[in-house]
């Protein structure tokens, strides 16, 4: 992800909870009539316009965030960040994810997907950061570790076009996730997309598990 879909996302996650804040009895309200945490979140998505992310972040919110300094610095945040990103949803269309599904990798549909990834980023795809190996060794371990339940491989699809990759990795504890984007589809808005697409894909996987997202560079061999 480049440092504007970073921006976006924490924008993003900002502007809900400063929702949240001006409408904390109506959240409040909607969470206690709501029968589990999922429909809490739905409910809040829906009373304040936003999304899934931004609504999984509202029902984080500790009591020392309700306080007049901790409201005043969330404002301050959302200004600066709204300062930051110059960019339009014009200029990044696929950045609103509504057009991006993410499915399982495919062993044999997706080889040319994975070895597009593997020259672009020149390092193995379990994320140890390791050089690359034989691609169809790489494929058959990452087959054995979602097998396992120790990885997920997703595939980004828009229109039929597969445009990136999310590779979750179980380790101590955490799921790490890496977002990859084919060259061809960057610069769109497609990391922000799979970013957001991804937590609920991970969190269904790996229930109760902490998520921890990387974003490395390409870096070929």
């Amino acid at each position: 992800m480049t440092d504007h879909d970073r921006a976006a996302v924490r924008r993003e996650i900002t502007d809900a909870l400063q929702k949240a804040l001006d409408r904390r009895h109506e959240v409040l309200d909607a969470i206690v009539e709501a029968d589990d945490k999922p429909g809490a979140i739905a409910a809040i998505a829906t009373l304040l316009g936003v999304t899934q992310l931004g609504a999984e972040s509202v029902m984080a919110i500790s009591f020392d965030q309700l306080t007049g300094d901790a409201r005043r610095q969330i404002a301050k945040e959302l200004a600066d960040l709204n300062a930051q990103l110059s960019f339009t949803l014009g200029d990044r269309p696929a950045s609103s994810g509504e057009g991006l599904s993410l499915r399982q990798f495919s062993a044999t549909v997706d080889r040319d997907l994975f070895e597009a990834r593997t020259s672009d980023v020149g390092a193995t795809g379990d994320g140890s950061g390791g050089p690359a190996g034989d691609l169809d060794d790489e494929i058959r371990a990452a087959v054995g570790r979602v097998s396992a339940e120790e990885a997920v491989w997703l595939v980004c699809v828009e229109n039929d076009q597969k445009v990136g990759m999310v590779f979750g990795e179980l380790l101590d504890g955490e799921v790490n996730v890496r977002i990859w984007i084919h060259p061809d589809f960057r610069h769109r808005g497609y990391g922000t997309a799979a970013l957001r697409r991804s937590r609920s894909e991970m969190a269904a996987y790996f229930p109760a598990v902490p998520m921890i997202v990387r974003a490395p560079g390409a870096t070929p061999a």
